[in-house]
């Protein structure tokens, strides 16, 4: 199949497209937005950090699914931890998932 685009476009876009494993890493850094569960907490994870318990009363979720959705936030290493003694209170890693969630919000246009 011929192609219309020029060959600088061309390059232009094989190099552009992500590969190898920085799509992979794009795959799993977007999934994190692709679950109510996880948007929700990590919603609230923006505004303070909290323990299971505080999350799962403020959203509505029983615990285990939030410590769940938390222990896969926290493979995906979007959320630290902290202990006082044996309470864990969770937090963002940092603003950024704050950043997209906001960006997709003002891209829906609310």
């Amino acid at each position: 199949m011929e192609l219309l685009l020029d060959k600088r476009l061309q390059t232009l876009v094989n190099d552009y497209v992500p590969k190898g494993e920085i799509l992979d890493d794009l795959v799993c850094f977007f999934s994190m937005f692709s679950d109510y569960t996880r948007l929700k907490m990590i919603s609230a994870l923006a505004i303070s950090e909290m323990c299971v318990s505080d999350l799962s009363a403020l959203l509505g979720l029983n615990q285990t699914t939030v410590s769940h959705q938390l222990r896969l936030l926290k493979n995906l290493n979007a959320v630290k931890t902290r202990r006082q003694g044996k309470v864990v209170f969770y937090s963002l890693r940092n603003d950024t998932l704050n950043d997209v969630l906001l960006k997709g919000v003002e891209f829906l246009g609310y």
